[in-house]
């Protein structure tokens, strides 16, 4: 099989020719530290995974009065082309601060304007000041926030040159400058993960409404998706999993939200990959009632989360095709090739048979010795279906 041939085959819970593997990201500070000069791509052929190429191309609706934001500067990683109209604006200044590269976004509208602070490092970005200060501030993300739409050409246009080497992957659209794929993880981002959770017992109806304005701008993302050659779709993230909020909360809050963008999603021909990052063990019969077509990331609890892949496998496995697993803390680095042999096996054993599993580790790592990294790709290579 090819390695598109391979991943769709477990996407479609079915048994390849190998077990597949593959990574959610390829790290730009991984590959700067570990492999300068080395392109993502390049990456996957080096180790002989399986290829998964990340395109996340929006277009603007000139109808609407929407263009590309002029003032956007270097779109980075795996950042889109920001969507502006003359009602929705975004201005930026680089601030003063000792150790990390600290950004102010102002967003202007005509009723006012909203503003958040990220910072970064060599690795990855947050949220210093959240946008969402007042529970008014909503009002104008509301009125006045543009929705991206898929650039279905240029998709295609990858996907066609792309070939056998891999699967498409993107996400659904996320908040202008700082946001997640899900619709409460978008939420999380520009109030605050610890704030809005508590607003769901004092202010339920306030958080329905936010979680409200940001689907709605994801429907008009995920409607915009017919034609394009994804294969898969992220939706979702990591504070939706049971480390950070109660099944509870994910019934009311969550599964709501992200189920009507799942099924949208499949009118328009899409798959989707349900992504949540921590803890996942009790949520496992709500996450399939919610339609993906995959989940991940299936985090074991050595990485601080509470996966038991035999177990998952178990009850989900011949409902989702599985991706993750694999812990990339511990056999990634600091352990002998054997040890990282082992834990390939390990995640075959347990999760692999019947198919619909693909091999990866659990989330992003920015550390990796490269001779972890062969023994990963050449154990999994091994790991055949009779």
């Amino acid at each position: 099989m090819t390695s598109r041939q391979r991943l769709l085959a477990a996407l479609n819970r079915q048994v390849p020719d190998r077990l597949p593997a593959t990574t959610h990201h390829v790290m730009p500070s991984f590959l700067e530290r570990y492999l300068p000069g080395t392109e993502s791509l390049a990456f996957f052929e080096r180790f002989g995974l399986d290829a998964i190429l990340w395109t996340v191309p929006h277009s603007p609706d000139p109808e609407a009065n929407e263009f590309y934001d002029p003032d956007q500067g270097e779109i980075g990683f795996l950042e889109s082309g920001r969507i502006a109209t003359d009602d929705w604006r975004v201005e930026w200044e680089e601030l003063p601060h000792k150790d990390y590269k600290t950004t102010c976004y102002s967003f202007v509208t005509p009723g006012g304007s909203l503003s958040m602070v990220l910072q970064a490092d060599e690795h990855t970005a947050w949220v210093s000041e959240p946008l969402i200060k007042k529970k008014r501030d909503i009002g104008l993300i509301g009125r006045y926030v543009t929705a991206p739409k898929c650039d279905i050409k240029e998709v295609n246009r990858v996907a066609e040159s792309f070939g056998e080497r891999g699967i498409v992957r993107g996400h659904i659209c996320c908040f202008d400058v700082f946001g997640q794929p899900g619709t409460w993880q978008d939420a999380t981002c520009l109030v605050g993960t610890e704030r809005l959770i508590l607003e769901t017992f004092d202010d339920p109806g306030w958080v329905h409404e936010l979680l409200k304005i940001l689907q709605n701008r994801k429907k008009v993302f995920v409607r915009s998706l017919a034609g394009a050659r994804y294969d898969i779709l992220e939706l979702g993230g990591g504070s939706a999993s049971s480390t950070v909020i109660s099944p509870a909360i994910f019934d009311e809050f969550v599964a709501p939200y992200d189920s009507e963008l799942i099924e949208l999603a499949h009118q328009a021909g899409q798959r989707i990959v349900y992504h949540i990052c921590g803890g996942i063990m009790p949520l496992l019969d709500r996450l399939v009632a919610m339609g993906p077509d995959a989940v991940e990331t299936f985090t074991p609890p050595s990485m601080g989360a509470d996966t038991d892949l035999a177990a998952a496998k178990k009850k989900i496995g011949d409902m989702v095709c599985m991706i993750g697993g694999f812990d990339q803390v511990h056999y990634f680095a600091g352990c002998t090739a054997e040890q990282t042999r082992a834990e390939v096996r390990r995640c075959f054993e347990q999760a692999g048979a019947g198919g619909g599993y693909i091999l990866a580790p659990s989330d992003h790592f920015f550390d990796a010795e490269i001779e972890l990294l062969e023994a990963f790709a050449d154990e999994a290579r091994a790991c055949t279906y009779d």
